[in-house]
């Protein structure tokens, strides 16, 4: 779900090529050259500066965000919102597995509604699948809200650093919000390990799972390099990702169990 910048079907190798469809975003605003009497109310109250007065008005789409202020505003009717294709859903069905990603079109901003849309075609055509994987964008935005949404367990991949630290806490308390369970997987724990150990006190202190540690390898960029995962080459950054794998399936499976003794 990570759309800004997709390249997971790098190292997918889909045997298909995929279906795609035209994902559409926020309305753009259009002014019609013939109707509009240059009054400037729409330039004037368009607050994201998007009306552009030359020889006639236009709206620049790229800073348009479709609140619909300019059609609202208009007294001879000249503003329309229109429709915008805001870039490309796409899904690949191998006959083992299910892939859908999307990609965006250069200047369109990322929502949480296709972060929804990748979601509803990958539960569409995977119907009976028993381990869905939902690759979530950093941050805590809307389109990592909608990420979130129905899964059963978030893993998040923290890094030791300052920024990774705060990260770790904002997307946790997230989750909690959603009543989500978390886990924790600590990616280059070995580049600093005094914010390893405070990433690790963090999550003892909050009863969450460290599920992993992942070292520094430099194996991982010949790996994407020549179109393969972490886990196709004999390297410990390999070895260790395998292991945070099997320790969250047993802590989803472990979760499952416990779900039906409750029942």
């Amino acid at each position: 779900c990570d759309v800004d910048a997709p390249n997971l079907h790098l190292i997918m190798a889909a045997k298909t090529d995929p279906e795609r469809r035209d994902y559409y975003g926020l309305p753009k605003a259009k002014i019609d050259p013939k109707r509009c009497t240059a009054c400037d109310r729409c330039r004037e109250s368009c607050r994201f500066e998007a009306i552009i007065k030359d020889q006639d008005y236009k709206v620049d789409a790229f800073a348009c965000e479709g609140c619909g202020v300019c059609v609202a505003v208009c007294p001879v009717n000249a503003v329309t919102l229109n429709p915008a294709v805001a870039g490309e859903l796409m899904l690949h069905t191998d006959e083992d597995r299910v892939f859908s990603t999307a990609q965006l079109k250069m200047g369109s901003g990322n929502s949480g509604l296709l972060v929804s849309e990748v979601k509803k075609q990958l539960k569409t055509a995977a119907v009976q699948t028993e381990l869905a994987i939902i690759d979530g964008s950093p941050g805590i935005g809307c389109p990592v809200i909608a990420s979130l949404s129905g899964v059963d367990l978030v893993l998040i991949v923290a890094e030791p650093s300052v920024s990774g630290l705060s990260d770790l806490e904002r997307i946790i308390k997230t989750a909690g919000t959603f009543q989500i369970k978390t886990a924790v997987c600590i990616n280059k724990y070995d580049t600093n390990r005094g914010k390893t150990t405070k990433i690790e006190d963090y999550c003892r202190e909050n009863e969450i799972p460290v599920v992993g540690h992942i070292p520094f390898d430099p194996l991982a960029v010949e790996a994407i390099n020549n179109g393969k995962t972490i886990v196709d080459l004999e390297c410990p950054a390999g070895e260790a990702t395998r292991r945070v794998f099997a320790r969250t399936l047993d802590l989803l499976l472990m979760d499952s169990q416990n779900s039906a003794d409750a029942d």
